[in-house]
């Protein structure tokens, strides 16, 4: 236990000795290492903004299905501009904090890219599955027919008079984009936090656990003023809410470990950095090199090791006695 709890020593000084990745040092080489994944983001922006403009399907909508479909218009609790302001401007904010304390750009680029990636891909597939399936919102009533008076065709669909882009909206109810959205943007900033703080590190400290779950419930409650506003049903919410998180938690894995594991706090790219510099010799600002801290991790080792037979020795010397 002593060895590897020595080993678990020196990696941790390890860590604490290397981690000066900045932007100015390090930025540049690993925006272009990350080009193509830019591109792609660029490419989901724009396929968002398509799906954004297209018609959805125009799902039939009979006079017997309107008795759900009833609830009043009301204006937005979360408006729509505020979404990208607490899903995605609030968590870069926090990013950018821990990297004025911290100095790792790997940290502040892989964080922001896979922030990025939950919520670009989640907006795609909501968008496409909202075009795809045209489920009518709880208030395409009045969406419909905003003077009360319904008509409906000889097949007995509706035969609306409403203005054209509210009766486009009305057939988006399936799944929710705001819970989606926040449940990507929020839900992977509260894996970033469980990494940070080490929430799962076994000492069952529950403050931390409150910590993550701040995120989640906030993305909850916007989901629960979805159904309140009467913009959509509760199953829109629940596939909303998890899709985003599913998503969210790929891209997170994408770029850092689970945050359960040892090294959790950190992106792969950091640690794959520091593997670099065994072969280098790095001088931080203390003057201690990497070379020397590898020197003393091995001069720990052997004394463990010498330490041990010597109580073994000792040991059997005794019972020879």
């Amino acid at each position: 236990m002593v060895f590897f709890r020595n080993m678990f020593q020196a990696r941790q000084d390890e860590v604490e000795l290397g981690c000066q990745h900045t932007i100015k040092s390090h930025g540049g080489k690993l925006a272009r290492s990350h080009k193509h994944d830019w591109l792609i983001l660029i490419l989901l922006a724009g396929i968002e903004i398509v799906l954004n403009i297209i018609n959805p399907f125009y799902r039939y909508v009979g006079q017997d299905m309107m008795t759900d479909l009833r609830y009043p218009m009301k204006e937005n609790t979360v408006p729509v501009w505020s979404v990208p302001v607490y899903a995605v401007l609030l968590p870069i904010l926090i990013f950018v904090l821990y990297y004025l304390r911290r100095k790792d750009v790997y940290d502040l680029h892989h964080s922001i890219l896979g922030l990025l990636f939950a919520v670009l891909i989640t907006g795609v597939l909501t968008d496409s599955i909202k075009n795809a399936v045209g489920r009518p919102r709880p208030n395409f009533f009045w969406r419909c027919f905003p003077d009360g008076r319904d008509e409906y065709d000889r097949w007995g669909n509706v035969v609306c008079h409403g203005k054209a882009s509210e009766i486009k909206e009305g057939h988006k109810s399936f799944p929710s984009g705001h819970t989606s959205w926040s449940f990507a943007g929020l839900g992977f900033l509260a894996l970033y936090l469980a990494g940070k703080i080490k929430c799962f590190d076994g000492r069952g400290h529950v403050a931390k656990l409150c910590i993550i779950l701040f995120p989640i419930l906030a993305a909850c409650l916007v989901g629960i003023s979805r159904v309140d506003d009467y913009w959509h049903h509760w199953q829109d919410v629940f596939a909303g809410g998890l899709l985003g998180l599913v998503v969210a938690t790929f891209c997170y894995l994408q770029f850092f470990p689970p945050p359960y594991h040892t090294e959790g706090w950190g992106p792969y790219a950091y640690f794959r950095a520091l593997e670099e510099t065994r072969s280098i010799p790095v001088q931080p600002s203390n003057g201690v090199s990497m070379q020397g801290i590898y020197r003393q991790q091995s001069t720990v080792e052997n004394d463990t090791v010498d330490q041990n037979l010597d109580s073994s020795f000792d040991a059997m010397e005794s019972g020879r006695r």
